[in-house]
């Protein structure tokens, strides 16, 4: 049994960490922060990610405001890194949507010694490049080629990848994992489905009658997941197509139920919007920029306990950067999530 007492340098360390947790009190951390997205106003599944940072900002309190361009242009979206740098938050939460062309636009906030923390789309490695403070997402090469196994376990030697935003160069990600797990071709394989719902319908049924072998169909999110479901419904395919999809929402948690799904990719996108605030705001409050003690604030917060026992969440914490997903939602477990889906899952 180790012995309960502490050495002078433990000792020291656990008065430090006492006196940063009594200066945060958990919370109260003025400030005001923004997160920007690549997503267009139709994306519905960016919701869950709105409310985590709504959320989080009430819990740490901070301002937190939500910046996306309508339409998904990201030359858009490298504009309103620009005029949040000029407009001097204490911390910017961004995606990578394009590091080409997001590069320069986000040199402009750590140039100013604006903390900037990385989410959703993108690789640490990028995120190191940038300068920002951490990474918090879903590995999507690993995610795409962990689906890819489990449909190569159930005899799938070919696929369909529905892309609804091939705006973003990390989605191709997604499918060339699942392609490579199943040795299938992975350009072949996939489509630049776009976001207008009939056009993804009639896009995905086309493929499907020019390429009657397929063997299933792996779509990026909700968006592309609801039309697809109609297409293979109307093709008398819906149940007899083997079909996973990334991400929840409550169409897709009935298909998992009665089967025409066979799991949802669950990256934890709450995990993406209240992380990065709770993170700037414990730094700010800490007045600190060590990970690890910031990290120890964010864990020891009780609202923040709370809220991921309460939703079910689990965040992978690494030496600097926190993963959220990959997860499967299945029929096994499917009960304990959806209660929550589009909303904090």
């Amino acid at each position: 049994m180790k012995s309960l007492k502490l050495s002078r340098k433990s000792f020291a360390k656990t008065l430090l960490l006492s006196a940063l947790l009594a200066a945060s009190g958990f919370a109260a951390a003025e400030g005001k922060i923004v997160l920007i997205s690549h997503a267009p106003d139709s994306d519905s599944w960016w919701n869950t990610i709105k409310n985590s940072v709504k959320q989080a900002g009430e819990d740490y309190g901070v301002q937190v405001d939500y910046r996306n361009p309508p339409n998904g242009d990201l030359a858009d979206m490298a504009r309103l890194i620009e005029q949040a740098a000029a407009q001097n938050y204490d911390g910017v939460i961004v995606t990578i949507a394009d590091f080409n062309v997001l590069q320069s636009s986000i040199k402009k906030l750590t140039d100013k010694k604006i903390p900037v923390i990385t989410i959703n789309s993108g690789t640490t490695v990028q995120s190191e490049k940038l300068g920002a403070v951490m990474h918090v997402g879903q590995p999507e090469y690993e995610a795409g080629k962990g689906a890819g196994l489990r449909a190569r376990a159930d005899g799938v030697k070919s696929f369909l990848c529905v892309n609804h935003y091939a705006t973003n160069p990390a989605s191709f990600e997604r499918c060339r994992g699942f392609a490579e797990a199943i040795g299938a071709d992975f350009k072949k394989s996939t489509i630049d489905a776009g976001e207008d719902p009939s056009g993804i319908e009639a896009k995905v049924s086309a493929y499907l009658r020019q390429n009657p072998s397929t063997g299933a169909v792996l779509t990026l999110g909700p968006t592309s997941a609801h039309p697809t479901l109609k297409a293979l419904e109307k093709n008398g395919q819906k149940g007899k197509m083997w079909l996973a999809t990334f991400d929840l929402s409550d169409e897709i948690a009935q298909g998992i139920k009665e089967g025409s799904v066979k799991f949802a990719i669950d990256q934890q996108p709450y995990l993406q919007g209240y992380i990065p605030v709770a993170v700037l705001a414990s730094m700010k409050a800490g007045n600190s920029t060590d990970l690890a003690k910031v990290s120890a604030l964010v864990k020891a917060n009780p609202k923040t306990a709370a809220r991921f026992t309460e939703y079910g969440l689990a965040p992978v914490y690494g030496v600097r950067h926190i993963g959220s997903g990959p997860g499967f939602v299945t029929k096994d477990n499917i009960g304990k999530v959806e209660k929550y889906a589009g909303q904090y899952r």
